[in-house]
């Protein structure tokens, strides 16, 4: 089974994919290939359609796992049987999965600020404002580099983004206020403007664990409720500029987004999405008075 494994990892590594990608897409087909070796003892070219829909239901019986996990699970699959097996997918055989979405937590713009402004350590501080006054992923945060930051444009050159292209990113002057002192602070860092905070990790940028354990810490020593994620001050830099009357191709431009679509998200999430709309019921109620 290790041969089809190893196919299969050198046919997404084609597609110029990150080897954390690679590492991802591999998780369920090793479990796969495992499945077939300890309970059907087949060869994945001799697997019927009945047996891969009954590896779907073991996996959700036995991992618990989520519906959109499972769809994962499935183009995993999918992409297993047409480059390494070379036969067809039928994908009536093994349809998607519905699940049900949900809008992500966005803190208020007070909350953004007070959250920001009351961090006690300059690092997380710097970090946590580029995100929000940027609209940058935690990965894009962490792998900056000390060229990356153009202070005279106000801008942040951000590379190799989600998206495989590169942007440039706004940059407030708060944010940059914060950013000098840190790195004035911190050891002045000419390459990887957050190296590693170990020393035998110095040449490395920063792992994303420490912004996600400082965001928790500091919830928690402001009494609040564990909401907040890295991801959750760019979804608040998009609502916010929604809600401040940003039009929504300039938050796409600003965001990296492919797709209108994903943008449009932020109009949801905006609190003032209702604020100009008349309810029919107060509508009448204004007409014919209520009492």
């Amino acid at each position: 089974m290790d041969d089809y494994l190893k196919q299969f990892r050198e046919i997404i590594s084609l597609r110029g994919l990150t080897g954390h990608t690679i590492k991802s897409y591999s998780t369920y087909i090793h479990a796969y290939l495992d499945y077939l070796t300890n309970f059907l003892h087949k060869l994945p070219e001799d697997v019927s359609w009945a047996e891969l829909r009954g590896f779907i239901c073991w996996l959700q019986k036995e991992k618990n796992l989520s519906d959109r996990t499972l769809n994962a699970c499935i183009s995993q699959l999918r992409f297993f049987t047409l480059y390494v097996l070379h036969k067809p997918w039928d994908p009536t055989q093994l349809p998607f999965r519905k699940f049900d979405s949900y809008l992500p937590y966005v803190p208020s713009q007070e909350e953004a600020f007070l959250f920001i402004s009351t961090l006690p350590d300059i690092k997380p501080k710097a970090m946590c404002a580029l995100m929000y006054s940027s609209g940058l992923r935690i990965g894009e945060v962490c792998r900056l580099r000390y060229e990356d930051i153009d202070r005279k444009n106000m801008r942040i050159h951000v590379c190799h983004t989600k998206a495989r292209q590169d942007r440039y990113a706004s940059m407030s002057k708060y944010a940059l206020r914060l950013l000098t002192q840190y790195w004035f602070e911190c050891g002045r860092p000419m390459g990887w403007l957050f190296p590693g905070s170990q020393k035998r990790d110095c040449d490395k940028p920063i792992n994303t664990y420490y912004l996600s354990w400082h965001i928790h810490k500091h919830e928690e020593a402001l009494g609040w409720p564990r909401r907040l994620t890295c991801h959750s001050f760019r979804h608040a830099f998009g609502t916010h500029l929604y809600e401040n009357g940003t039009d929504l191709l300039t938050i796409k431009a600003l965001l990296g987004h492919k797709s209108l679509e994903s943008t449009m998200i932020y109009v949801h999430l905006a609190a003032t999405r209702f604020s100009s709309v008349v309810n029919p019921l107060d509508k009448m109620g204004g007409i014919y008075g209520t009492k």
